[in-house]
């Protein structure tokens, strides 16, 4: 479930980033090929102005000066003079562009078709026959004979009787590589951006997902465990109510007996499971009121202090001499906890042993209040401190100590994180294990 999961918010995260990448780059594509073809046409407006300045200035047009502004510019310049072709149309389509006659000239007269098609040229008449006027007109084509666009330029050239028409033809190969260039460029890097965005998602929906599946995998731990803890009261309650059907008065009281202390257990358990409950939906109540922790520690201290004269171990209770300011608590979820602590170290702590308890306060430190626990038992490893707050773990893994589920630590660790505290195990020095709860003031 969550594998597909995974792949499914990867591919989500990936692709709906990289539609939104490959989007942008269309625009800025079409933004930055609409300014590259509005500069480069404004580029040949401004040389065909330049060449206009140079006619209006010359008498005559030159072979020499034809051929070295095209040379210069790249250009394709034909000349009509009096409706009739210059032979050097001819002579630089066979010589220079490697064109034959036919092919320039179809070049030529589809220039000229498309400009008649788009302008109109007024004819001028003058009476002496002494005029002089020059006129250009700029527009662009593909053509069918090359299939390339172009750039075309016609200059009328009217001088006295003469009417001369010079077509400059500017081959848009260079604007056309520049473009495939850019638009090529764009496609590697979305196509690299499309493969990063695709690691990145997979990694950073794989992190994401992993509290939820790890959370999940709690759940079922959860639930295995608790139907493993209840199946065994439950299956000696059965076995007792079965026994009793068969038993005399006095087993019969025997029977009873392990099944009220078995629906006890039940009973803790359930309850357990319940407050844990409530702290995963948020529901865990902590009823805040000023609570005198020394009172607290001395009420808990009082009655664990019989279990351990009963276990022949030594129990003590250290407070400061000083009268403590009271804690902004709850209680009785404090008083669990208390008791949760002093429960497993009366359990674990073998006869003769010691359990200490005591409490200090510093106005100094951010968690006034340390509440600490400590026994003289077989104590915790580095490994199992890690664990020992997860719900249903127990150092002891056959899980065949009375009274103990696993869960009394899991319950500690969410009251004491509830009061914005913290809980922590330690090492004694003595042998054993040192429980700290720290408190806010």
């Amino acid at each position: 479930m969550f594998r597909k999961a995974h792949f499914l918010f990867t591919i989500l995260c990936a692709g709906s980033t990289t539609t939104i990448m490959v989007l942008m780059s269309l625009l800025y594509l079409r933004v930055s090929e609409h300014n590259l073809q509005d500069n480069y046409f404004s580029s040949f407006q401004k040389d065909i102005g330049t060449i206009v300045s140079g006619l209006e200035q010359s008498t005559y047009v030159s072979i020499q000066w034809l051929s070295g502004l095209e040379a210069r510019n790249s250009y394709l310049i034909y000349v009509i003079d009096n409706d009739k072709p210059f032979l050097y149309n001819t002579l630089k389509d066979t010589l220079s562009h490697g064109f034959d006659d036919s092919s320039g000239q179809s070049l030529l007269m589809e220039s000229l078709s498309i400009f008649h098609s788009r302008f109109e040229v007024e004819t001028i008449v003058s009476p002496n026959n002494s005029y002089f006027g020059i006129d250009h007109f700029e527009y662009q084509f593909t053509s069918s004979v090359t299939g390339e666009p172009y750039y075309s330029s016609l200059i009328d050239l009217k001088r006295n009787q003469t009417h001369s028409q010079i077509v400059i033809l500017n081959p848009l190969t260079h604007l056309q590589a520049q473009i495939t260039r850019q638009r090529l460029l764009f496609a590697m890097l979305d196509l690299i951006a499309a493969v990063v965005f695709c690691v990145f998602s997979w990694l950073f929906t794989g992190k994401l997902l992993k509290p939820l599946q790890q959370n999940h995998e709690n759940q079922i731990q959860f639930i295995a465990a608790a139907s493993h803890e209840l199946r065994t009261p439950l299956s000696v309650i059965l076995a007792s109510s079965e026994c009793c059907a068969h038993a005399t008065a006095e087993e019969q009281t025997g029977f009873f007996h392990t099944i009220r202390k078995e629906g006890i257990r039940m009973n803790t358990l359930i309850n357990d499971m319940l407050t844990l409950a409530h702290s995963d939906a948020n529901r865990f109540l902590v009823e805040r009121k000023n609570a005198e922790l020394d009172t607290l520690c001395t009420n808990a201290y009082e009655a664990f202090e019989p279990l351990c004269r009963q276990k022949h171990l030594t129990l003590s209770l250290t407070l400061p001499e000083v009268p403590l300011p009271r804690c902004l608590c709850d209680p009785e979820r404090i008083a669990q906890v208390l008791s949760i602590l002093l429960h497993n170290a009366v359990s674990y702590t073998p006869e003769g042993g010691q359990v200490a308890l005591s409490l200090t306060y510093s106005q100094e430190r951010k968690t006034a209040y340390e509440i600490i626990v400590s026994d003289t038992g077989i104590g915790i490893s580095d490994a199992e401190k890690k664990q020992i707050f997860n719900r249903f773990y127990r150092a002891e893994k056959s899980r065949s100590t009375k009274g103990h589920f696993g869960l009394g630590l899991s319950i500690a660790y969410d009251i004491v994180t509830a009061h914005h505290g913290k809980i922590t195990v330690h090492d004694n020095v003595n042998g054993g294990s040192v429980f700290i709860v720290q408190l806010p003031r």
